[in-house]
């Protein structure tokens, strides 16, 4: 029996996340008063039930209830029933975007003072993040990307860090991401953009990436940066940092930032506990 609660900040993706776990044959239930969330598990996890696999959405809209969510836990814990907390969370810029888009007002805005409603609920359910089991920053997420996610979790179940790493390469001349938490510039490595048949083609096509790789110094901040993201990680996972965006420039972000930027993906792939994404700002520019 798999027991799953769902929860996290509004406008985070807790909705889609049902909807996904639904899809692989999970049992759902969203917003169920807390007074009932133990006579539902006792139900669900019964020998004659027939569910083996069931989700429950809980979230702030619950209002006042939602503080008694960790005496309902205990209690759940101390009858034996086993369960695991999926914490769906997105940067304020991100969840101010959605709602503006959505048009939704947030359950906790008066006033209409959304930027003030998103700080209480963070505020609110951050006891529940640190009891979470799994927690999924959503920012910069497709749909495709979390149930991905999930389903390494929730199907194959695969080990998973919290965390979702975004490769990114990029132009100095078109200015550095703002949303980078690390930066590096291999600018430093000879241009292909100088080399007359390659000029015209990016770090995606074989030529450039050949080019490139086939200097020494090339293969060495390779190895280095490599050396450097494998400590990072972990203990940005320890430290509680769930998105982390790893970006590559060189002048144009057409040739060397894509080159590295492929390379490091490929490497990192071979972490299949980390979320992993790549992304080319400027090579159509």
């Amino acid at each position: 029996m798999r027991f799953v609660i769902v929860t996290g900040m509004s406008g985070a993706g807790k909705s889609t996340a049902l909807k996904i776990l639904e899809d692989v044959g999970y049992f759902c239930a969203d917003n169920l008063p807390l007074p009932l969330l133990e006579k539902f598990a006792e139900l669900a996890c019964t020998p004659e039930s027939e569910y083996n696999k069931v989700a429950l959405g809980v979230d702030i809209r619950t209002g006042k209830e939602i503080e008694s969510l960790p005496g309902v836990l205990e209690k759940l814990a101390m009858r034996g029933f086993s369960y695991e907390i999926l914490y769906l969370d997105a940067g304020d810029q991100a969840l101010l975007k959605r709602f503006k888009e959505t048009r939704r007002s947030h359950p906790l805005a008066r006033d209409g003072r959304l930027a003030e409603g998103i700080r209480r609920e963070r505020e609110a359910l951050s006891f529940l993040k640190k009891q979470s089991d799994y927690i999924i920053d959503t920012s910069a997420l497709l749909t495709r990307e979390l149930r991905s996610e999930m389903e390494k979790i929730f199907v194959d179940s695969r080990e998973f860090r919290n965390i979702f790493v975004t490769v990114l390469s990029f132009g100095f001349k078109n200015g550095i991401p703002a949303d980078a938490d690390l930066v590096f510039d291999v600018r430093f490595l000879p241009n292909p953009y100088y080399v007359e048949n390659l000029k015209q083609k990016t770090g995606l096509d074989p030529e450039v990436q050949e080019y490139v790789m086939g200097y020494d110094v090339a293969h060495a901040f390779l190895a280095k940066l490599e050396d450097m993201v494998e400590f990072l990680l972990p203990n940005y996972v320890t430290e509680g940092k769930n998105q982390l965006v790893i970006a590559i420039g060189c002048t144009g972000g057409h040739h060397r930032s894509v080159t590295l930027a492929e390379q490091l993906y490929v490497y990192l792939k071979g972490h299949e506990e980390y979320g992993l994404r790549i992304e080319h700002r400027d090579i159509r520019r």
